[in-house]
């Protein structure tokens, strides 16, 4: 069984919901960045060990949050040594619009997974986009690259949808089994 580790920042909760479906599903470790972008001591050890890592950020303003970038711009310790290196990575996000530049999220954290020389994880689910899709369906806002959730900026984290936790929670199950397959 592979070590599966979920970093992530939340600011108003709806990323926190969507890590603990991506860990649910993983049988991953939830390693969180605090309000001031830090990682606990035991955080970063956690992320040594890991045989896969999936990140989250909410999308804000196009991209990560400063917090998740504050944790990034940390990660260089690891890099310098390629201690991430040949690990699995993928990634998630949150935005309140459908869009909402959430890919350009995805990009950010697949570059820094690029930069650590990992392995990128997309979610290998085909969207819901026939007519009959409804928006509870899993991957309906139809991502590839990682799992995309929307949830309205009035709506609380209680109230994301079942279909948006839904494919998060396959998307880390899928990471946790490719992890598997990769360690051997």
């Amino acid at each position: 069984m592979a070590k599966v580790v979920v970093v992530f920042h939340s600011g108003y909760g709806h990323t926190l919901r969507m890590a603990q479906s991506v860990a649910e599903g993983a049988g991953a470790e939830l390693v969180p960045i605090d309000a001031e972008g830090n990682v606990s001591e035991a955080g970063w050890a956690a992320l040594s060990a890991a045989d896969a890592i999936i990140m989250g950020s909410p999308t804000y303003m196009g991209s990560v949050s400063w917090q998740f970038k504050k944790f990034a711009d940390a990660s260089s310790k690891p890099w310098y040594s390629q201690v991430w290196k040949d690990k699995v990575f993928a990634g998630f996000t949150n935005s309140a619009t459908m869009n909402g530049d959430k890919h350009s999220t995805l990009h950010y954290l697949f570059t820094l997974a690029m930069q650590h020389s990992g392995i990128w994880v997309g979610t290998g689910m085909m969207p819901s986009n026939a007519k009959a899709a409804t928006r509870n369906d899993v991957n309906y806002v139809g991502s590839s690259a990682g799992a995309m959730a929307q949830t309205p900026s009035d709506a609380s984290p209680a109230e994301m949808l079942p279909g948006d936790l839904e494919t998060a929670r396959l998307f880390g199950q899928r990471v946790a089994a490719i992890a598997a397959q990769i360690r051997g």
